[in-house]
């Protein structure tokens, strides 16, 4: 058998146990959020459907698909079909770049943890997640709903205010990696002896935050908005049509975890632990270098492969367990108050971490620091003051603030203004 029998067969595995994985997780996803839910509420969530509940997934499945297909009258009826699947086909792609595990050897052939390692990595992903809201928006136009109209514009808006502060989070770490590819990432963090979590901290909280407006959960669902848009864009849609926007939601919510996982620690490394290191260097496996510069071959092995998968994991999960948690336990915000956070505090903060750490990575080039723990703790040290600094003066209730806050503020500046004396 030859290496590009081999390579299709491999390849053919991996695209189906990478995107079946995702959708069997977004089944489990949804039970799991349910059941947190009725945990956070002080309630049973759904228990009935199997054993603790376990095929409820399947049965909201199976009722969806048997669920009749309406179709509005006035709808616009080819874009209307199209909408859902813009909407959930490129969460799924844009995992396919996303290395879940240490590479797999089999006999002499050694198989890469990952659907395609494209040169482009973080620059296909930030291509790609963004045209999630065009099916959003399409869905909301295409239906003739007012009120799903609303939610189209609402999520095209989010997306734009965001999507800035996103890539500029972005570049914080590709100033950091060097590089675009999520392996590269994974190992440059490996020889770092740090995650990135912790030389660019700010990074990751604007990430994070971003990240929430992108996928369009509690606290910046605005494009759903039940107590202001009935449903929001997906209001005339029903059965399968309808199913594929929650599904399109959760495999965004998984990426975006598996993202922060990946760019901010570490991936599939294990921490403490060097024994999984692993990178391709001119056709050859390494773990690092010598004094002298010579490579150090990696010691694979189809255990660490497991091992480092469930890292990976683990690490993912815990994000959409946060991104669970906060959906319960956080309230919405006001339009006015999404748009004035994304275009007033993350995008001058962001500009403003880029050039800070822009300079950093600079002056410590020109002292001839290292790139390794050295050179880690300088940036984390000077990461510590800046996200101290932005947590510090982040809101003091000038945006986020409340109706209460914002009316008193109003009256004392009219009081004022009124009060100030004029001349004749």
């Amino acid at each position: 058998m030859n290496d590009q029998t081999l390579f299709l067969i491999e390849k053919s595995i991996i695209v189906l146990a990478v995107f079946g994985g995702v959708m069997l997780i977004v089944a489990l996803t949804t039970l799991v959020e349910r059941r947190v839910a009725g945990f956070i509420q002080d309630r049973y969530g759904p228990n009935r459907v199997g054993p603790f509940g376990i095929l409820q997934p399947a049965a909201d499945g199976l009722k969806n698909f048997l669920k009749e297909e309406t179709m509005p009258a006035a709808a616009a009826q080819p874009y209307f079909w199209l909408a859902p699947v813009i909407s959930l086909a490129p969460a799924l792609v844009t995992f396919a770049v996303v290395p879940f595990a240490a590479p797999l050897p089999i006999g002499d052939y050694v198989v890469q943890m990952i659907v395609a390692d494209v040169p482009i990595g973080i620059l296909y992903i930030l291509a790609l997640s963004s045209l999630g809201v065009y099916g959003v928006v399409m869905g909301g136009w295409a239906s003739n709903n007012k009120f799903s109209f609303l939610g189209g514009l609402r999520a095209s808006a989010q997306m734009v205010s965001y999507e800035v502060a996103l890539g500029l989070a972005v570049v914080v770490v590709l100033l950091l990696a060097g590089n675009v590819t999520l392996t590269e990432m994974v190992w440059q963090q490996q020889q770092l002896n740090f995650w990135f979590v912790l030389p660019i901290s700010l990074a990751f909280i604007l990430f994070v935050i971003s990240a929430f407006a992108e996928t369009s959960r509690m606290p910046f669902d605005m494009p759903e908005a039940e107590s202001e848009l009935v449903g929001g864009f997906h209001t005339e849609y029903s059965g399968m049509k309808y199913a594929m926007y929650p599904m399109g939601e959760y495999s965004h919510m998984i990426t975006s975890s598996a993202l922060m996982a990946t760019l901010f620690f570490g991936g599939w490394d294990i921490p403490f632990w060097t024994g999984d290191d692993a990178f391709l260097y001119q056709d050859q496996w390494i773990r690092g270098f010598t004094e002298a510069g010579a490579p150090i071959a990696a010691e694979l092995a189809w255990w660490k492969t497991f091992l480092t998968f469930g890292a990976f994991a683990a690490k993912t999960y815990f994000f959409v367990l946060f991104y669970i948690w906060v959906r319960w336990t956080v309230p919405r915000f006001r339009y006015d108050q999404i748009m004035q956070l994304g275009w007033k505090v993350m995008l001058p903060v962001s500009l403003a971490y880029v050039m800070i750490v822009a300079g950093t990575i600079l002056a410590l080039d020109q002292l001839d620091v290292s790139y390794g723990f050295t050179f880690g703790l300088a940036l984390t040290v000077v990461s510590a003051i800046c996200t101290g600094l932005f947590l510090l003066v982040l809101d003091r209730g000038r945006t986020l603030s409340g109706a209460a806050s914002e009316a008193h503020r109003r009256f004392t500046a009219e009081r004022k203004a009124l009060s100030a004396p004029h001349g004749d």
